[in-house]
């Protein structure tokens, strides 16, 4: 019984710690946190890649991950804005996933927070591209 209070406590962690991880005012050069948790090891993998999102997740804002048609054209939308987004689909739903907690909870830099999001210091990208990612993600994976 240890297992089932644990994980959902593992995964609101996670989730704070995804809505915290990209403000303004992070410090670029702190260690990110270690990836595994025992919760983590605890859980199955086949649990981890269900894509359904855990009550804290939803509760966040995290919609569950697309599948199928719904996936094909969440993925071609943001690959409008910039083809490279899609190299990794996997980070790429992450990205959105996450970045819909940002949407629902509003704020007036969640297109910097989308560009930061889906960008890299390889591949950085603008507010206006930012922009144009929270249009696709209203139209395909989050909607208003």
């Amino acid at each position: 019984m240890r297992r089932t209070t644990a994980l959902p406590a593992a995964l609101l962690a996670a989730a704070l710690l995804a809505l915290t991880a990209c403000s303004p005012e992070d410090d670029k050069t702190a260690p990110a946190p270690a990836a595994s948790t025992p919760a983590a090891q605890e859980q199955p993998a086949d649990d981890a890649d269900s894509g359904e999102s855990s009550d804290a997740e939803r509760a966040a804002g995290i919609p569950d991950a697309p599948t199928g048609a719904d996936r094909a054209a969440y993925l071609a939308a943001i690959k409008a804005v910039d083809p490279r987004i899609v190299e990794d689909e996997e980070k790429a739903i992450d990205a959105g996933r996450n970045q819909c907690s940002s949407l629902t909870g509003g704020g007036d830099k969640v297109d910097w927070l989308a560009a930061q999001r889906f960008g890299n210091d390889a591949r950085p990208l603008t507010d206006a591209q930012g922009k144009q990612l929270n249009a696709a993600l209203r139209a395909t994976l989050c909607p208003a």
